[in-house]
């Protein structure tokens, strides 16, 4: 049998699984709606029932015997407190809900490292300050953690992605020790390991639920939007990923960490190397505010890419910029306005990918490698004048995603925990 990985992905929506091969090819896959599974996505019975479904799914198209690992992404902040067998007692708190608790954020602000990414109310940090006063909690696990733990009967490890926002210090590989001045209890935390460690074995109650194998390893997952990095292929130093979808986004893979809070610019470790990035305001909410999907496929057929309009734009739905600069005064720059709507498009596609260009120039100023290749995923990345003009304003080779899918990121780091297996004590 060939060996295969499988990736679990548990996003906002779903769950999303897939079987892959040591060659990265992808095998077979799953996925299952929150909404099939009860009508409360933060409850984490749902997470489990749709991430048993999506798997179920994958392992119906595969033989259950030649799956050799198992990780799991999750999205980025999400928590919930556990007991020492691994049962929530309270709700979640996701990725985006902030902690209200005025007085905690303004006592534990003046602790927290400056280039820590666990500022502010939505961090991992505040949430588990929070959980900490939940009666019998034991630890307080990432997303991913938690169904992780499911798969192998250990809820006591976590990524050091994940570990984040939570206040880990990805440079030093340790919980830095101003943790304990924000009160937090260091007890309540999970031990952090490498993305792609192997952290056990699956549970025997699951290897019998699924027909696996029992020497199935878990291995160590990442967040969402790292998984989503890693499956693209991007593996060298300089290689970046634009994310074009409602808004801009950058990933560049480093040879050493880049750190700058002003851009909401962090690093997390990822394969012995650093992943860095930013986002803007503009992207394709910005276009949507003027143009259909259909009326910009007509429209970027009649762009003639060849030149540029001259147009200066700088497309955001309202004032404010957070990156390529933090201006949050920057006003829209979207006139003069053409007659032509297609002159119109193209001016604001010229200015996005202006946008880019400068947003990799930034990283770049910070410390991170010049850009060297870039792979586009996202709902933009298939318009086919778009990327000329990008490809013209960046001027590195433009190579094809090997996979948009976060399930695929976190199988790329299951197979990677199958190499760590055959290393030599």
């Amino acid at each position: 049998m060939t060996p295969l990985a499988i990736g679990i992905d548990l996003g906002t929506s779903g769950a999303r699984a897939v079987a892959m091969t040591q060659a990265f090819d992808i095998a077979a896959q799953g996925a299952s709606a929150l909404s099939d599974h009860g009508a409360d996505a933060r409850d984490p019975a749902v997470w489990w029932r749709a991430v048993e479904t999506a798997l179920e799914q994958v392992l119906m198209a595969v033989e259950p015997y030649s799956v050799r690992a198992i990780a799991v992404d999750g999205t980025s902040g999400t928590l919930l407190p556990v007991d020492a067998d691994g049962t929530p007692l309270a709700r979640p708190l996701m990725y985006s809900d902030k902690v209200e608790d005025e007085g905690l954020l303004a006592r534990i602000a003046p602790v927290i490292a400056r280039d820590s990414g666990a500022h502010g109310a939505t961090s991992g940090l505040a949430k588990a300050l929070v959980f900490q006063g939940v009666p019998g909690v034991a630890k307080v696990l990432h997303q991913a953690d938690w169904i992780a733990g499911r798969l192998s009967g250990r809820f006591d490890t976590t990524d050091e992605n994940n570990a984040l926002k939570t206040g880990y210090d990805p440079v030093a590989a340790r919980w830095p020790e101003w943790i304990a001045a924000t009160g937090l209890r260091p007890e309540l935390l999970p031990r952090v390991v490498a993305p792609g460690t192997p952290v056990g074995t699956i549970a025997p109650t699951m290897a019998q639920r699924f027909g696996l194998a029992r020497n199935v390893a878990i291995v160590a997952g990442t967040t969402d939007g790292c998984a989503s990095f890693i499956a693209t292929g991007a593996s060298e130093p300089g290689d970046g990923v634009t994310v074009l979808g409602s808004t801009l986004t950058l990933k560049l893979l480093c040879d050493q960490p880049v750190f700058a809070p002003e851009f909401g610019i962090y690093s997390h470790r990822i394969n012995g190397l650093w992943l860095a990035g930013g986002a803007s305001n503009t992207g394709g909410r910005v276009l949507a505010q003027y143009f259909t999907g259909a009326e910009i496929a007509r429209l970027s057929d009649e762009i003639g890419h060849e030149d540029e309009t001259g147009l200066d734009y700088y497309p955001l739905l309202g004032p404010g910029e957070r990156f390529p600069v933090m201006d949050p005064a920057l006003q829209p720059r979207l006139e003069p306005r053409p007659a032509s709507d297609a002159a119109f498009l193209k001016g604001m596609l010229e200015g996005i990918a202006a946008i880019e260009k400068r947003g990799y120039d930034r990283l770049a100023d910070l410390g991170a490698p010049a850009l060297r290749s870039v792979r586009s995923v996202g709902g933009g990345a298939g318009n086919v004048a778009w990327t000329a003009i990008r490809q013209r304003r960046l001027g590195v080779p433009f190579l094809p995603a090997h996979s948009e899918q976060a399930a695929a990121g976190a199988a790329r780091l299951a197979l990677k925990g199958l190499e760590h297996s055959r290393e030599p004590a």
